[in-house]
């Protein structure tokens, strides 16, 4: 019985979603706990902010050059030669790999010696002890991305096998090397010990990764041969490495902003990201990477009509959940906020600001949640150029918007802008795949998103009577108080939007139900 569910869950699609976002919940729950910890140990200070602003030479290597351009040309190509000739496909990913090593240490490298003078551009605001700190801790940084660069290639290749129960479970190891580094590593060195905490997050990312890739047949070969597929999976990263440049350009710039605004306000946008990217995680993440194989095996085989049915079910799956939890956090920010962070040197001043920028972010919730399917879409097509145009024209607004916001506003207008343009990020794409693919599914999106979107102000109605309701019974100057109204509340609005759902005929609640029936029957049914 238990092997049947476990099969199930590891080798199918929804099963390696559901995999995928088990875990994902895990390491969110511990990352919640990282920022927790960093939050109470130092606010949202000078400390916090260097910290974070830390990571934005490292994110704009790794993620333009490796992280991006697996996702999007690596694993079509990589799954094709795999149908025809395994060891040709493991020989394709150890002469990427070893390509990309060289490339990380090359890059690495040049911008380990030219920190001191790349930092002060990200981080303007920052001068004195503040800006030295800031350079230590990028150079420390810097080693993890050799480790993820392995990483996210022995991801990949589990991923193409449909194999994702490490691959699922290395982000948590990650999370657990961070707080390693805070609860431990900064007893004995100091801040130096956050960024030491990193590295060991990455190394535990590629170790954990290790014994089921060998198990499938894959061993590191010494490979530098350019063959064709290697060519082509070259051409179709480049598109792909233009736009992540400009997307962590544009991290950069809202970075660069927010070290000139009230010190704290690098900490408090990322915490608010931190915190909103839980939900996009559990559901928009880890939905495409689960379903990006399955796109790129029914354009194989020139199924278009088996891809566009998968993306319609998926598209609104993914909104049938994210509407409501959108207008549950929005109402529930400042609990959430309070509840996560609110502890030690995290003051009331962090906790408000904290909440408000949240609440700007979680207006795009449903748009960020879509994009990782839809830009999938586009690469299980081969077409890497369109999401990068699309992209690059968002992140022009996003950094307009920071710039006339962030003066406005402060750091929520930074969090406005942001929403706004993976708005018109999101709907870019689906106008475009609409008319590349055409019909998608259109009547049963529209009747779903209708259906969803009262259900869910409903629900929210019914949270914001309850959250009054309890204002007037529990004390709200202690944890229990504000815990216990937040999690009532949002229990209310869950069990008013799953009755409303379930009364109206929600296609998703039938998916649910069978969902349960395919995987929980095998643990209570003997077969």
């Amino acid at each position: 019985m238990l092997r049947i569910f476990w099969t199930k869950l590891v080798t199918t699609v929804t099963g390696g979603a559901v995999l995928i976002a088990v875990f994902n919940i895990i390491s969110r729950l511990l990352g919640l706990y990282r920022d927790r910890l960093l939050a109470s140990y130092f606010g949202a200070g000078a400390l916090l902010d260097s910290y974070y602003a830390a990571f934005k030479i490292p994110d704009l290597i790794f993620n333009t050059l490796v992280l991006g351009a697996l996702a999007s040309a690596f694993i079509p190509v990589f799954t094709q030669v795999l149908q025809l000739d395994r060891q040709r496909a493991y020989q394709i990913s150890n002469i990427i790999l070893n390509y990309l090593l060289v490339i990380i240490l090359v890059f690495s490298f040049i911008f380990f010696i030219l920190a001191p003078f790349i930092v002060p551009l990200i981080a303007p605001g920052f001068s004195g002890d503040q800006l030295l700190q800031t350079i230590a801790l990028t150079r420390i940084m810097l080693l993890s991305i050799i480790f993820f660069t392995a990483s996210n290639v022995v991801g990949s290749i589990l991923n193409s096998f449909k194999k994702f129960f490490t691959f699922s479970l290395a982000p948590v190891f990650y999370n657990l090397g961070i707080i390693f580094g805070i609860t431990v590593f900064y007893s004995f060195w100091g801040p130096l010990g956050l960024a030491w905490g990193v590295v060991f997050g990455s190394f535990l990312h590629l170790l954990i990764q290790l014994p089921e890739v060998k198990r499938l047949g894959w061993r590191y070969m010494w490979q530098w041969q350019i063959t064709k597929e290697v060519k082509r999976i070259m051409k179709l990263m480049v598109p792909r490495v233009i736009g992540l440049a400009g997307s962590q350009i544009n991290q950069l710039v809202i970075t660069a902003i927010a070290s000139t605004l009230m010190v704290g306000s690098v900490a408090i946008f990322n915490l608010a990201n931190n915190l909103q990217s839980f939900p996009i995680s559990i559901f928009g993440v880890s939905l495409a990477i689960a379903i990006f194989p399955v796109f790129s095996e029914a354009i194989a085989s020139n199924d278009r009509q088996r891809f566009v049915a998968i993306f319609s079910v998926n598209f609104r799956r993914i909104l049938f959940l994210i509407i409501p939890l959108s207008v549950f956090i929005l109402l529930l920010r400042a609990q959430i906020v309070r509840v996560i962070l609110g502890f030690g040197n995290f003051d009331w001043q962090d906790t408000y600001y904290t909440a408000q920028t949240l609440g700007w972010f979680v207006v795009s919730l449903f748009a960020q949640s879509l994009i990782p399917m839809l830009a999938r879409s586009f690469y299980a097509l081969e077409d890497t150029k369109t999401p990068v145009l699309i992209s690059l024209s968002a992140i022009a607004l996003n950094i307009i918007g920071s710039v006339i916001l962030g003066k406005l506003l402060g750091i929520e207008g930074l969090a406005l802008a942001f929403s706004l343009a993976a708005i018109v990020n999101m709907l870019a794409l689906l106008f475009i795949l609409r008319l590349r693919l055409g019909y998608l599914g259109d009547k049963k999106i529209i009747k779903s998103v209708l259906k969803t979107s009262f259900n869910s102000i409903l629900a929210g109605l019914a949270v914001y009577g309850t959250l009054n309701l309890l204002s007037l019974v529990v004390d709200m100057r202690t944890f229990w108080g504000i815990f216990t109204q937040g999690a009532v509340a949002g229990l209310a609005g869950l069990a008013v939007y799953f009755f409303l759902s379930a009364i109206t005929n929600c296609e998703e609640i039938i998916l649910v139900k069978k969902f349960l029936q395919r995987y929980l029957q095998p643990l209570i049914f003997k077969k």
